[in-house]
């Protein structure tokens, strides 16, 4: 019986670690949710550290980054770090998560009795990376699956004139806009401005388009193939 259970837990992270493997970037947070400020006790910088150290392009979600970055939410996994602490001992946790916010990994408790705060904190977290075996066997290695992962989750195809909706939140930029979702804080949408404040030229991820305003609403339209497709885009400028 112990062997097979053995044999289970083995095949179960040679699946995860192989998963893990299809992603060439991370991004993380430039603050943890336990935390007061941007880098608290330099916990960002340490888990930036790590996980480039572990073979991933690394990028904080406010930070400048490469276009294939930027343009595609799915080729990258998103990992937070959440606290457990009692009152005698600090005690942090990662969690590695994709584009759909399924859980792919998660590390052992790394746990911290140092009475500062600081160095307490960073105990914890340096433990938890150190032990996390799966991140350490991590290289990148591209797939049909990585090379696919492109844009959101895959959604239902939309026939002309149906409509997806979607909550964004607007950030200007220069040119236009960014969209943020919502649910992720990750741009999704760029957009340039025109000669009309009701069109504006769109690009997300690998598909242009424009962004229009119809009766108070604002559309996404481009063609695929020959089928025009509408995206209905919840966002006030």
């Amino acid at each position: 019986m112990k062997k097979y259970l053995v044999l289970l837990l083995m095949i179960s992270f040679v699946g995860i670690a192989q998963n893990l493997n299809e992603y060439k970037y991370a991004i993380l947070p430039s603050k943890f949710a336990f935390s007061k400020e941007e880098n608290a006790h330099n916990l960002n910088a340490i888990s930036k550290m790590y996980l480039q150290k572990y073979g991933f392009e690394t990028y904080f979600h406010n930070e400048a980054a490469p276009d294939e970055f930027i343009l595609s939410y799915c080729n990258k996994i998103f990992v937070d770090v959440t606290e457990n602490s009692s009152i005698f001992i600090t005690k942090l946790k990662i969690t590695i998560k994709d584009c759909k916010g399924t859980i792919l990994a998660t590390s052992e408790q790394g746990t911290s009795k140092e009475k500062e705060y600081r160095v307490a904190y960073n105990e914890a977290l340096r433990m938890a990376f150190d032990n996390f075996s799966i991140l350490k066997t991590h290289q990148f290695q591209p797939s049909q699956k990585s090379l696919g992962m492109i844009g959101e989750p895959i959604q239902k195809e939309i026939a002309q004139g149906q409509i997806v909706e979607k909550k964004y939140n607007v950030i200007a930029t220069e040119t236009g806009y960014n969209l943020i979702t919502v649910a992720s804080d990750y741009k999704l949408f760029q957009l340039f401005k025109t000669t009309s404040n009701d069109i504006y030229l769109a690009k997300k991820d690998s598909i242009s388009g424009v962004l229009l305003k119809k009766d108070s609403n604002w559309f996404f339209e481009y063609y695929e193939g020959t089928v025009l497709k509408s995206e209905m885009i919840n966002i006030t400028f």
